[in-house]
């Protein structure tokens, strides 16, 4: 039983790990670009749902009902602005781009709420959990964003799969160049891309304020976490990063069953033997989204 409720709280924290890993998984397999601030936007996300339920008048667990939309739009506009042009002269400044990004919000968030940790605000739901089993207990704030997760990379394969734009980004995504000949504007499909990244980022963001407290500092270690379930689950690949991010958690979990401070430990080494024997990751293919 023990063991059982070790790897249902590995299947839990998963679900978060890959919700906030899709976006990133998305942008890399269209863009091939590896955001580096994509942790902390999604700090930004629960700061803003915090600051924004107040002043609407709504509970700031609908908050998603706001800031989700207005992240798309800001994924779009930074990415048509400010990611497009590192895209433009080479991969490498992407990352400088987008790590002075990182080091911009996480200094704006510091110098405006300081240091001091908030949450989303969900009233009691946040103790409530179920029962099972007498050691077995399955939170329900947790199973919602496991639930949130499947749903997310379910709608989004389904959206890649059988609608026109989602075809379009599937062919800039496989062949740039041969789909800019066929008369695909590369630029706004990019936009469209990075539009859906900050979306599904910024709902993770409301998702682990509403399961833990965030700090401006918060977003690295989360981006850390979601960059080992897409390698994990293989880059490009939706429903591998759900695995990969589950695989992940297990392997905490597992870590921290027998020793707290073996937590991070045991999720890095099942990231390192993956990368020594598969390094396409569990679901890698050849095409860049699948």
């Amino acid at each position: 039983m023990i063991w059982l409720n070790v790897v249902i709280q590995g299947v839990l924290i998963g679900g978060f790990y890959a919700l906030f890993a899709c976006g990133l998984s998305l942008m890399f397999g269209v863009l091939k670009v590896i955001n580096l601030a994509h942790g902390d936007i999604a700090v930004v996300a629960g700061y803003v749902a915090v600051f924004l339920t107040p002043h609407l008048h709504i509970p700031e667990v609908w908050s998603f009902l706001v800031v989700v939309p207005i992240f798309g739009l800001v994924g779009y506009v930074v990415q048509r602005t400010l990611i497009q042009k590192s895209i433009d002269r080479d991969p490498f400044t992407t990352l400088l781009v987008t790590f002075g990004l990182s080091v911009v919000i996480e200094n704006l968030l510091l110098e405006i709420y300081s240091a001091n940790g908030q949450s989303v605000n969900i009233g009691d739901l946040i103790a409530k959990s179920w029962h099972p089993a007498s050691i077995i207990y399955v939170s329900y704030v947790s199973l919602g964003v496991l639930a949130v997760a499947v749903a997310v990379l379910g709608l989004l394969q389904l959206f890649l799969s059988r609608t026109g734009t989602g075809r379009l980004i599937r062919a800039v995504a496989d062949d740039r160049e041969a789909a800019q000949l066929s008369g695909a504007n590369y630029r706004h499909i990019f936009g469209i891309a990075a539009a859906i990244a900050f979306a599904t980022v910024a709902l993770a963001g409301i998702a682990y304020g509403m399961m833990t407290q965030f700090a401006p500092t918060s977003g690295g270690v989360n981006l850390l976490f979601a960059f080992e379930a897409v390698v994990i689950g293989g880059i490009g690949s939706l429903w591998g990063t759900l695995i990969g991010g589950i695989a992940l958690g297990v392997a905490q979990q597992f870590g921290a069953h027998f020793n707290p401070e073996y937590q991070i430990l045991a999720g890095n080494v099942l990231f390192l033997v993956v990368l020594a024997i598969r390094p396409q990751g569990l679901f890698g293919r050849r095409t860049a989204l699948a």
